[in-house]
């Protein structure tokens, strides 16, 4: 399990990222950009567990990265990875934060970041 607070942490380390949260309608809802060209490289949200195929309404905390399509295709069939949650469904992937490995998921945002980077 990964918490949002450990994913911000990582990124403000690494990339020197702090979340932006940039939706008044959904203040939890953290958008990662690159400083330079403002692109995002994640977006973390809380979202009801039905809004992802799941049973129940409580909420889950997801993080949407920008892969690529053959592996997310493969990503697709573990357990807490789905279709991306309002974004480009070929291109990213939504990862629950309570179902993610830490060093997978690093890894993961690290390619993103890498394939949101050109301007």
């Amino acid at each position: 399990m990964v918490t949002r607070e450990q994913v911000f942490e990582h990124v403000y380390e690494k990339y020197g990222t702090r979340p932006d949260y940039t939706f008044k309608q959904f203040p939890r809802y953290a958008a990662l950009r690159h400083a330079d060209n403002k692109k995002w490289y994640g977006l973390i949200m809380n979202v009801p567990r039905e809004n992802l195929g799941l049973e129940g309404k409580e909420e889950l905390d997801i993080i949407n990265l920008k892969l690529d399509p053959e592996l997310i295709q493969m990503l697709k069939s573990k357990n807490g990875y789905f279709t991306a949650y309002h974004m480009n469904k070929e291109h990213w992937i939504s990862i629950s934060l309570k179902d993610a490995e830490r060093s997978e998921l690093f890894q993961m945002i690290e390619n993103s970041y890498m394939l949101t980077k050109k301007k």
